[in-house]
């Protein structure tokens, strides 16, 4: 059996590690990067540092407009799907190489699994929420790893071969936190634990605003701890459309450094007081790590973690940023809300007895 697993940002191939290790016991995989975290501190370095497969093939796609970026990948994707027949192509997640991955596989009649299925922010203007809503519709074996998502697709008519599994980020964080501990060490980064605040900002909803980038760096500047932030490039580059270099030399206490290894990031997770940010897969890191986490955002895809009230919404612009990072208090990190990290076993198991069943009919 061959398995075609699409990848192409940092937190794909944060999840391709467990994944490939187990599904490749029972399969041949072949994996494609398209480039889309183009970047070495980005995406690079993490199939080094976890161990991924070379990719058998690398698209090289790099940065373009929605459109232009989500074409080339599905013109290269379809030449690649072509020569090599697979059985399935493996997507994950929500990204422009999620959707990319569905469509060449959907229009070439090719079974199609989604790993990480069932997710909604409801919010459209997200094209996150377009891009999976658009690959759980043409996917032929879903793994949602949340009751919240498996409910989510049984709403929208999609009930056959959905299997909730877990979630693999989580069998990510418990095989990686240890070897993180030993590699890494918090004077790299000139922080001290639980002395720091960890913040990521990347999504345009917040960097296209000058407003809220503000005001998000003014809360910032305002708090008596250091504010570690790996800046992302597209944080940066509007930082220096902005004119805002003036904001973060007058904060001495945040502390800009380039992006960070998974690693790397796992251990500043771990050892921070809190943790602000607007990314999906570091709300649910936080979560892990039993850290505080305020996601800058109206919604979010992991309902879960607010739910229990380990992490919080926050507008920047109509709240109190600094005071609420002061005064939250989690509650409850107890339960297990995304499985028990063995996510990327059963998903292999499961791929394995869908196509034993597969067979089986057209017998």
């Amino acid at each position: 059996m061959k398995i075609l697993t699409v990848a192409g940002t940092r937190p794909q191939l944060v999840k391709v590690a467990p994944v490939s290790r187990e599904l490749r016991k029972h399969a041949k995989e072949i994996l494609v990067n398209t480039g889309q975290h183009y970047d070495y501190n980005m995406a690079g370095i993490f199939f080094e540092e976890l161990n991924i497969p070379k990719p058998d093939y690398d698209l090289g796609i790099g940065s373009a407009s929605h459109g232009k970026q989500t074409g080339e990948m599905l013109k290269m994707i379809e030449e690649v799907i072509l020569k090599e027949n697979p059985n399935a192509v493996l997507v994950y997640g929500d990204t422009n190489s999620t959707l990319a991955g569905a469509l060449a596989a959907s229009k070439l009649h090719i079974p199609l699994i989604h790993i990480e299925a069932g997710l909604r922010s409801f919010n459209k203007n997200m094209p996150e929420e377009i891009n999976r809503i658009l690959t759980d519709h043409v996917s032929s074996l879903l793994f949602p790893p949340t009751e919240t998502a498996a409910e989510n697709l049984k709403q929208e008519n999609i009930t056959e071969n959905v299997v909730k599994i877990g979630d693999v980020m989580y069998d990510a964080v418990l095989y990686n936190t240890a070897i993180a501990e030993e590699k890494y060490h918090l004077e790299e980064f000139g922080v001290r634990e639980k002395e720091y605040i960890l913040a990521t900002i990347h999504r345009a909803e917040n960097t296209d605003s000058k407003d809220k980038l503000t005001a998000i760096f003014q809360a910032f500047a305002k708090l008596d701890e250091k504010v570690l932030l790996p800046l992302h490039p597209r944080t940066k580059h509007k930082l220096q459309e902005y004119g805002m270099g003036n904001l973060l030399d007058g904060a001495a206490n945040i502390r800009v450094i380039e992006p960070v290894s998974y690693l790397e990031m796992l251990l500043l997770e771990k050892k921070a007081k809190a943790i602000v940010t607007d990314s999906g897969g570091v709300q649910k890191e936080a979560y892990f790590a039993k850290v505080p986490c305020l996601t800058l955002r109206p919604e979010t895809e992991w309902v879960e973690t607010v739910d229990v009230g380990c992490n919080r919404l926050v507008d920047p612009l109509e709240e109190d940023l600094a005071a609420i990072i002061q005064e939250f208090q989690p509650a409850d990190y107890s339960k297990q809300l995304y499985g028990d990290g063995k996510a990327s076993e059963k998903i292999s198991r499961e791929i394995i007895k869908f196509f034993e069943k597969e067979a089986a009919c057209v017998l």
